[in-house]
């Protein structure tokens, strides 16, 4: 952070909590340029035409700023806040070549009027605004290829470790206001589901059925930037003979749905589950206090079958 006349403006990463292993493709710096507080100070006599310079921080041992990445902006040409994108891909490459056990990545942003060169202080033009909320934070994006299929679970567990903090996985309490609400509208989606026929015919076929994630309820809001709700279906229903093709049943299944049919007490039937899931991407907080965008796969159900 940098005071409001400050000429530049740093911006450090801890990067330790990105992967060796992965090979990284590319890097950003997504810095949020809002509307400037006073337009008095955008429309001085240096104009609202300027560069933004972004490079290096100078090192400790007497390393000059290398510049990375520039261009050219209007200061008023936004009638809202908008991000700007910088390369950083040469300097994190170079930095994780250099030092591999390399914990932090640091840039500096400068913005030069075009109408007299001097340097202006960023803060004043809207750039990094003091205290800002985790979704108005500078962001460094690296994008990585990996053979490895990313586990959310791995990240909650390691945030537990981070914020001390078992009860994180618990679900709410009973006695809770949300609770109630969300057992009424899954029983008015069941009650739904089923209304048709009775007795056995009120049990469904195999089929996807809604499933809205509400993080903010599961407590995850402090941590999960966005989306901060997402629907994820579920399988349910009965895998009955004869199966219907479209569920893609295995030869398994199909043989143990016909044993099913013939002696329910000695075969269980087949069971209604995924057959196809697709993937989020989620935006949130490491255990690092990174900001960090990563897809995880198999978090959405597209089709059901019998297994």
């Amino acid at each position: 952070d940098a005071s409001p006349s400050a000429p530049e403006q740093r911006y450090l990463f801890d990067i330790s909590s990105l992967p060796e292993a992965e090979e990284v493709m590319g890097a950003e710096l997504r810095v949020l340029r809002a509307l400037p507080e006073n337009r008095s100070l955008a429309l001085s006599p240096e104009g609202t035409f300027h560069h933004l310079l972004l490079s290096t921080c100078p090192s400790w041992d007497g390393e000059e700023p290398r510049l990375l990445d520039s261009r050219a902006a209007d200061i008023l040409d936004a009638g809202s806040s908008r991000w700007e994108v910088f390369d950083v891909w040469e300097a994190l490459r170079d930095g994780r070549e250099r030092s591999p056990s390399g914990k932090l990545l640091c840039f500096l942003l400068r913005i030069v009027s075009d109408q007299s060169g001097r340097l202006l202080p960023p803060r004043q033009l809207g750039f990094s605004k003091p205290r800002p909320q985790p979704h108005e934070r500078a962001l460094l994006v690296a994008f990585s290829r990996t053979q490895r299929k990313e586990n959310l679970f791995r990240e909650i567990r390691d945030k537990i470790k981070a914020l001390g903090s078992p009860p994180f996985l618990e679900p709410p309490d009973p006695g809770q206001e949300a609770h109630p609400k969300r057992r009424k509208r899954r029983t008015t989606i069941a009650a739904r589901s089923g209304g048709r026929g009775h007795g056995k015919k009120a049990k469904t076929r195999c089929s996807r059925k809604p499933l809205h994630v509400n993080f903010k309820e599961l407590g995850w809001d402090d941590w999960i930037i966005a989306p901060l709700d997402y629907e994820a279906y579920h399988c349910e229903g009965v895998c009955d003979f004869p199966l219907r093709s479209h569920l893609e049943p295995t030869n398994h299944a199909i043989i143990q749905t016909l044993m099913n049919s013939m002696d329910p007490e000695s075969t269980p039937p087949s069971c209604c589950v995924p057959s196809k899931l697709s993937p989020i991407s989620i935006l949130y907080i490491d255990s690092g206090n990174n900001v960090v965008y990563k897809q995880y796969e198999d978090m959405v159900v597209e089709t059901c079958g019998c297994r």
